[in-house]
């Protein structure tokens, strides 16, 4: 899990890309991410893990937090998770969410 403060659209999607520059993150099967602009604008993206940018986006919003994008890094290890990578989704974004304070 990565995070930062964003303000547009536009950073937030410098944001990931500037991470997938890093090796570790550019192998990464999936990077899911999600940030509730300043302005209110939800923005997210799935990147292939279809429903974990909404999960991380809805616990961003039930906050009320802004401005903070989260991005969830996934790497398939040969085993399915099912509904269980959700959870793992949620895990992620609390302990960013922690760290913040």
């Amino acid at each position: 899990m990565s995070g930062g403060i964003v303000a547009t659209g536009d950073e937030a999607k410098a944001f990931v890309k500037a991470l997938c520059r890093k090796k570790k993150f550019a192998k990464a099967t999936h990077n899911t991410w999600a940030v509730v602009l300043p302005d209110g604008t939800p923005v997210k993206n799935d990147d292939g893990e279809s429903g974990a940018g909404i999960v991380i986006l809805r616990m961003l919003e039930r906050e009320g937090l802004t401005g903070h994008i989260i991005v969830v890094t996934r790497w398939f290890g040969g085993t399915k998770l099912g509904g269980d990578r959700f959870r793992r989704v949620q895990d992620a974004v609390r302990i960013y969410l922690d760290d913040i304070g």
